[in-house]
């Protein structure tokens, strides 16, 4: 960062705004993408990264910026925590190096991995327990003082003393202790909505076990009572097996709803695509419609997005599998040209008027679908008419 009056304005508007930019989320992905993004355009970094720990010996998370994702890919399985990345585990202090390649705990790179000289790094730590290890390599620009990048600078040589400066330790730590706030907070907010998650669960549960009680119970009595018509009235104890067939249909659909929402989601593990896909595989072998899904360049989105999409595609399903009598129905999730990402839920059922079913105060959860749209910054659209199927769009807006 620059010196003097402009350059210290310069400095604290950097801070300021990648501060604001790591309070403005609470979804651990979306912060931890946030703190690593802002690290490396704060101290004008090529690479940074952040790993949190599990218990076992590796990384239950790390996330990158400055590598493509096919570079990642080809990089291969995630870290183990050994030399500097275990060291900024176990050590309290910045570890600020000339050259990573140089360093005795240096163990080298899978062949893909770009290739790193001038190195920061330091633990972010709430108390005593380590959150996770922040990283950053190469200072941009080359190595101000002579050494390229390319190459380990020798012993004496102009640039030996590295890219990254005492002022950038101290900025990234700033930026670690706010980073630090910023994922506890995440991790509770994440906490608290899993407890509201179970005890939703457990009133759906709860919903479920008496309506199908109540159908079962009625099924056993029409069942029953159609026995006992068998001999003396024929005619009315095949009504009354009507009744039982009817009855029978309603807690099988009853069952395969409860199936679809009880499910666990697992976006935070999975991501969007995977998770709409196993839910379409889920009701294409649990109802008589075939259920398609095709998914065309979308990356990871914003964790807001993604469950604003994943919950309007199942309230689109459910109505085209529950009351629109379709026998197809396709799932489309594609790129947009911004970056974003367009939802269509398209069926061949009998299709409604849209301005007849806001007047009679029907709404098969448009009020819903909209509502979850407009929390995610996208827009809903919903195309139908009778005898024509129903289309329904949701488009959220690139980050």
């Amino acid at each position: 960062m620059r010196n003097g009056p402009d350059g210290t304005r310069t400095g604290l508007a950097a801070v300021s705004t990648a501060l604001l930019a790591m309070s403005r989320h609470l979804e651990v992905r979306d912060v931890l993408k946030t703190i690593v993004v802002s690290a490396r355009e704060l101290l004008d970094a090529e690479y940074a990264a952040l790993g949190v720990p599990d218990d076992h010996g590796g990384f239950a998370q790390f996330v990158v910026d400055g590598i493509s994702e096919e570079q990642w890919r080809r990089i291969g399985p995630l870290p183990r925590q050994h030399g500097i990345l275990a060291a900024m585990l176990h050590q309290d202090t910045p570890e600020r190096l000339a050259d990573v390649r140089r360093d005795p705990r240096f163990g080298g790179w899978p062949a893909a991995h770009p290739d790193m000289s001038d190195f920061l790094g330091l633990p972010i730590r709430d108390g005593e327990e380590t959150l996770g290890a922040l990283f950053l390599a190469n200072k941009r620009g080359g190595r101000p003082d002579g050494g390229p990048h390319g190459r380990p600078a020798e012993e004496g040589e102009e640039g030996a003393g590295g890219g990254f400066t005492e002022e950038d330790e101290s900025l990234l730590g700033i930026l670690a202790q706010h980073a630090a706030i910023a994922l506890t907070n995440a991790r509770l907010y994440e906490r608290s909505r899993e407890l509201t998650i179970a005890e939703e669960r457990s009133r759906l549960a709860h919903e479920l076990h008496d309506a199908v009680s109540q159908k079962l119970f009625s099924l056993r009595l029409t069942a029953q009572a159609a026995t006992a018509l068998v001999d003396r009235d024929p005619a009315r104890a095949k009504e009354e097996l009507h009744q039982v067939a009817a009855l029978a249909a309603e807690a099988a659909d009853e069952l395969r709803a409860a199936v679809v929402e009880l499910r666990p989601t697992a976006l935070d593990e999975d991501g969007l695509v995977a998770t709409l896909r196993n839910q379409v595989k889920v009701l294409d072998r649990a109802h008589g419609a075939h259920v398609t899904f095709l998914c065309d360049g979308v990356r990871a989105l914003p964790a807001s997005q993604e469950e604003a999409l994943l919950r309007v595609s199942q309230e689109a399903l459910h109505n085209a599998l529950r009351h629109s009598g379709a026998d197809r129905v396709a799932v489309t999730l594609t790129r947009t040209p911004g970056g974003g990402a367009l939802l269509k839920v398209i069926d061949s059922g009998t299709g409604f008027d849209p301005q007849a079913v806001r007047k009679a105060g029907r709404h098969l959860g448009l009020v819903s679908m909209r509502d979850r749209a407009s929390g995610a910054g996208g827009r809903l659209t919903v195309q139908s008419a009778p005898g024509a199927g129903t289309t329904i769009e949701m488009e959220v807006p690139g980050g």
